[in-house]
């Protein structure tokens, strides 16, 4: 297997993890702006890697694989990491429901490449819109600011709830003939 710099940016990605982690729960006032800045980073080398193998044409098995996996795994954990710091049903409903959604999606799409029908699952405008407002909204949380700023974090994050529900609903009724097949 042969690397190529989109798939570096997704392997950095996975190296930033720990660091992520790490810089949420350091004791010190800087660190929820290092653990903000290090999600943006990761959230720009995600965009990137992927415009990276699009225009280079060096799309591989490997990074198409990787790469959403490695999304998922950030953004659950920032979700479950502000759902931690602010304890709070406002913030836990609607990072909950995102994150059983990305089960449900990552499920259903699995099961229709084993019958053959991946190409059904397509990513729409409101996906699209969806990962931008979450993406915006954990942002805003994870620098765990007050006042103007947190109450646009938290509207964005509910705006983005909606749309996952929208989005997911958008998938099972592409899939819907298949899933209900005897």
């Amino acid at each position: 297997m042969q690397l190529n710099i989109p798939t570096w940016f997704t392997l950095f990605r996975i190296f930033m993890i720990p660091f992520f982690l790490l810089a949420f729960y350091l004791p010190f006032r800087w660190t929820s702006f290092c653990c903000t800045l290090i999600f943006i980073l990761a959230a720009i080398t995600d965009w990137f890697d992927g415009f990276l193998a699009r225009r280079w044409k060096q799309t591989t098995y490997f990074g198409a694989f990787l790469d959403p996996v490695v999304d998922k795994i950030m953004v659950t954990i920032a979700l479950v990491l502000i759902i931690e710091h602010f304890h709070s049903w406002w913030i836990t409903l609607p990072a909950a429901t995102m994150i059983a959604r990305e089960i449900i999606i990552s499920a259903l799409r699995e099961w229709m490449a084993e019958i053959g029908k991946r190409s059904n699952m397509t990513v729409s405008w409101v996906g699209k819109i969806k990962t931008t407002a979450q993406m915006f909204a954990l942002v805003t949380l994870l620098c765990r600011s007050n006042g103007l700023v947190f109450e646009i974090g938290i509207a964005t994050l509910h705006i983005s709830a909606i749309l996952t529900f929208f989005s997911m609903f958008q998938y099972l009724y592409a899939a819907r003939r298949d899933l209900f097949k005897k």
